[in-house]
């Protein structure tokens, strides 16, 4: 039944529309500034014939040379051997004679989409039956590259198809260099964080990167997690997912009105709130109401069950997750390191795929207090080790100084720790794929659960 079904899809002829293909290239050769309109819907694997993709991409060529006129178009179709210099001049022609106004060069790409569309779906439905008929995964696999195989389709993406780095350069990176250099080049640069010091050491929360968090217990990791979720989706104005799979929804959102308010947590557990108090709870409440900061506590989640979440959500820009250790691979390993490792591929994995930055925090081992006077952490202390820090594009670690400032190994009459008062904080940026490393220091406030850029102090003074 399978292979019949395979083979009639096999059988289907690609559909297309030759004349809208045509069309679109014909608008731009009769009026070039069509290629800005055409550029929203098209892109170059987008044209069936491949002659067409040739014309199209030697247009893109010319236009970043800012000579967007048939001789250059036709230098380079010459150049890269698709035509000779007499019928490459014809067909240009021809072409440009075939459309008698660019007024309809929207409804043209359309076409030319819609089409794309239809034909990257029937090779998705392929490769999933083949992959279904195999019976070499198991169904949450193939059921996680089916929902993939879509998702690529609705965002324009081509399905498993290799890019010539021409096209990647014309389509993609200088694409890219445009919108950082526009007008809205704000809108796609990296995320802020909402820490200056901290933005110019990351160049701000890039996309498809991830980001670990890694802290032993009590340092403030989720802390600076859900300081890090209010600044991205209160300052930097994106839509941010947080999975907690520690902490319910109404403790993480009571963790950030108390910062946002600045009441001690400990009066948010005990209930002796001022008056002057609760107002500031109040106008806390009514500045983060429209936030897009969203919270999941589902437990025992798996980075497929996040995946699938984030993508329902739709429009998600940063996904927070605290934390690594307690993710579940869905699967049985033979050991909890090579279950971390396989997690922490499927976070960047999706990370990519969903082209955000996703932050997760993670714990780390004990060898930070057996290390005689220096406390510091360092990567190769990431609990269950292994690919984590491979995988990951960054690595800031957390350290408080004054945390290890009293101890006495084995004094049990060491004085308890003083939260009252602001502590210094290093972030420390262990690794970093994009640039350099280095530390930033922060002021810790754990009475308001509260990260103070020092760059804030330096404004204030």
């Amino acid at each position: 039944m399978a292979n019949r079904e395979l083979m009639n899809l096999e059988s289907i002829e690609m559909p297309y529309s030759q004349e809208a293909e045509q069309a679109v290239l014909g608008c731009i050769l009769k009026e070039p500034s069509c290629l800005s309109n055409v550029s929203i819907y098209v892109r170059t694997d987008y044209f069936y014939i491949p002659q067409h993709r040739a014309i199209f991409n030697a247009m893109l060529m010319a236009e970043t040379k800012g000579k967007l006129d048939p001789l250059v178009i036709l230098d380079q179709l010459v150049t890269e051997g698709v035509y000779d210099n007499a019928s490459g001049r014809d067909y240009l022609a021809r072409l440009a004679e075939m459309v008698p106004s660019t007024s309809n060069v929207d409804t043209y790409s359309k076409i030319v989409r819609e089409k794309y569309y239809i034909r990257a779906l029937i090779e998705a439905s392929r490769e999933t039956i083949e992959s279904a008929s195999a019976q070499e995964e198991s169904a949450d696999v193939l059921l996680d590259s089916a929902e993939q195989k879509i998702y690529n389709i609705r965002q324009g993406r081509a399905v498993d198809a290799p890019s010539k780095i021409g096209d990647v350069i014309v389509n993609d990176v200088f694409e890219h260099l445009r919108n950082i250099t526009g007008e809205d080049k704000d809108k796609f640069k990296g995320y802020t964080t909402g820490y200056a010091d901290l933005d110019r050491v990351l160049t701000g929360l890039n996309r498809s990167d991830l980001i670990l968090v890694g802290a032993r217990p009590a340092m403030g990791k989720t802390s600076f997690a859900l300081n890090l979720a209010r600044n991205v989706s209160a300052v930097g104005k994106r839509r941010v997912l947080f999975f907690s799979l520690e902490m319910t929804k109404e403790q993480l959102a009571q963790r950030v009105l108390a910062t946002e308010a600045r009441v001690s947590s400990m009066k948010m557990r005990n209930g002796n709130i001022s008056t002057d108090e609760w107002n500031r709870l109040i106008q806390a409440a009514v500045a983060l109401n429209d936030c897009e900061l969203y919270f999941d506590d589902t437990s025992s989640i798996t980075v497929t069950e996040m995946k699938a979440k984030t993508r329902k959500l739709g429009g998600v820009e940063c996904v927070i997750i605290d934390y690594l250790g307690l993710i579940t691979s869905g699967k049985r390993s033979e050991n909890r390191t090579q279950e971390v490792s396989e997690i922490t591929r499927n976070l960047k994995m999706m990370a990519k795929e969903l082209n955000i930055p996703i932050i997760c925090c993670a714990q780390l081992n004990r060898g930070t207090e057996g290390r005689g006077k220096s406390h510091k952490p360092q990567l190769s202390e990431l609990r269950e080790s292994g690919s984590i820090e491979q995988d990951a594009d960054i690595v800031m670690m957390l350290y408080r100084p004054d945390y290890y400032k009293n101890e006495k190994e084995d004094d049990k009459d060491a004085p308890e720790q003083d939260d009252s008062k602001p502590k210094t904080v290093e972030v420390i940026i262990a690794k970093n794929r994009h640039g350099e490393t280095g530390t930033v220091e922060f002021i810790w406030d754990a009475e308001h659960t509260l990260f103070i850029a020092q760059e804030k102090l330096r404004d204030d003074m």
